[in-house]
């Protein structure tokens, strides 16, 4: 079976064209800042979608240390203090 014939039967009703798909990796490409920072403005498809998942874990992982720092933080501090009032209300 080919991409196509997988892809149309997969999705149903709602298909997603060949421009399209290509349109939304362009749109992925120009938000990763490992491929937007290279000279060359040409990636495969493949190569966005990876470089797109490690960008996602990397984010993942950022958010998960700055979440022990914060708790650590606030683990130090006493909870009624003004500056524990400024990192709860930060994070609301």
């Amino acid at each position: 079976m080919s991409s196509r014939r997988s892809r149309q039967s997969s999705t149903g009703s709602s298909r997603i064209s060949d421009d399209q798909i290509i349109e939304l990796v362009s749109k992925l490409q120009q938000l990763l800042p490992e491929i937007r920072n290279r000279r060359s403005s040409k990636a495969s498809a493949s190569k966005v979608l990876q470089e797109t998942c490690n960008y996602i874990r990397n984010l993942n992982r950022q958010v998960d240390d700055l979440s022990d720092r914060i708790s650590q933080l606030l683990s130090t501090i006493d909870a009624d203090s003004p500056e524990a009032a400024i990192i709860r209300s930060l994070l609301m």
